[in-house]
């Protein structure tokens, strides 16, 4: 008996200290990427080679070695870095006080008079969600979560829409060079099909909406009662995020540096484009810290006390983690995936990774 009670205390204690890691790893993010930017910003005027050639570099008869390019930022390079490395530490910041910057939302709605209005509702014909039903913001709770996603969304906008704005400029200022990217393409387009057919599966980090058949929801709206919303569905491991918890953004990792590869592979293409692969790494990590917080507010699933832990127990964050410990099975993935969905991912992903290749290269 003394032996279990040690292994149970022991375990405990493990579980805390590795939360504890996660906590101080997920709470470095913002500094890692500001101290990025300043780097970026020291090089603001471009790469000085040094007076002399270190060791290193120099071959054995003497004559210098090449600089990489990769070595080399110009001031719209810097640009493009600033305002990626601004979206990915803004991002990560507000995620990590997302509760309070909720709760601060919500005590202004309260107090400008904005919650339980009963005139601010959604059209019958429009399935509202179990928290309020049809009301807009019928709690204080649902206001601030509302007005953060507003806030989250208008920076986006701003940092990542500058990002991109400097990247077309460097587009115009040097064109991309030619070359194959066939295999490249082809990997896009598998990322777009994973993130596209995950919108049909249900997670409680994808911000996608349940929507179920009739007398599987507990709502009760008489014109749209064939279709109702139940995110309660999210909390429960099925199809693709018996893979990974993270099916929608984590596909940004390949689809970011093959995109890349694909417009030359240049200093400004790794910027950005694997920019945005650094931040689905570093964005997916911090969805994980508030669950190890037990926070309660993950995705569209905002109910605090719910069983988000055993959601996490039960999924992995790399791709195919929790089928190789045995958490999860092949078999259960293979009937449980939307393969019309993936299938149809491949469709438009294929086309939309062309248009946009072909948008950016005209741009050049």
């Amino acid at each position: 008996m003394f032996e279990l009670k040690t292994s149970a205390a022991t375990r405990a204690a493990s579980r805390s200290l590795s939360q504890k890691q996660h906590i101080n790893a997920a709470a470095m993010m913002p500094l890692q990427i500001l101290l990025l930017t300043l780097l970026l910003v020291r090089n603001a005027n471009g790469f000085v080679p040094p007076k002399s050639v270190p060791s290193s570099l120099a071959r054995s008869d003497g004559i210098p070695r090449q600089m990489s390019p990769l070595l080399q930022l110009t001031p719209v390079d810097v640009k493009i870095g600033i305002w990626t490395a601004a979206f990915s530490a803004s991002h990560i910041g507000m995620s990590a006080i997302r509760r309070q910057l909720i709760d601060i939302c919500g005590n202004v709605a309260g107090t400008a008079g904005l919650v339980n209005r009963t005139d601010w509702r959604l059209p019958d014909i429009w399935p509202g969600d179990a928290s309020g039903g049809q009301e807009i913001f019928p709690t204080t709770d649902i206001a601030g979560r509302q007005l953060y996603r507003l806030g989250y969304t208008a920076i986006s906008f701003a940092t990542l829409g500058s990002a991109f704005l400097a990247y077309l400029e460097s587009l115009q200022q040097q064109p991309p060079m030619n070359h194959d990217s066939t295999w490249f393409v082809w990997i896009a387009t598998a990322s777009w099909a994973v993130s596209i057919a995950s919108l049909f599966n249900p997670s409680p980090l994808s911000l996608v909406p349940v929507f179920v058949g009739e007398g599987q929801s507990n709502m009760k709206n008489e014109a749209s009662s064939l279709i109702a919303r139940n995110d309660a569905q999210k909390l429960q491991a099925t199809g693709m995020t018996r893979i990974t918890r993270h099916p929608l953004i984590l596909p940004v990792v390949p689809w970011g540096l093959a995109t890349a590869m694909s417009m030359g592979g240049q200093t400004r293409d790794f910027l950005f484009f694997g920019g945005l692969a650094m931040y689905a790494i570093a964005g997916c990590a911090a969805q994980d810290l508030r669950v190890i917080r037990e926070e309660g507010s993950v995705g569209t699933v905002f109910a605090p006390g719910a069983t988000l832990q055993d959601f996490f127990d039960d999924t992995s964050f790399l791709p195919f983690g929790a089928v190789l410990d045995g958490r999860q099975s092949l078999s259960r993935i293979a009937t449980e995936v939307p393969w019309w969905a993936l299938g149809l991912g491949v469709v438009v992903g294929y086309n939309l990774q062309l248009v946009l290749l072909d948008w950016l290269l005209r741009v050049g």
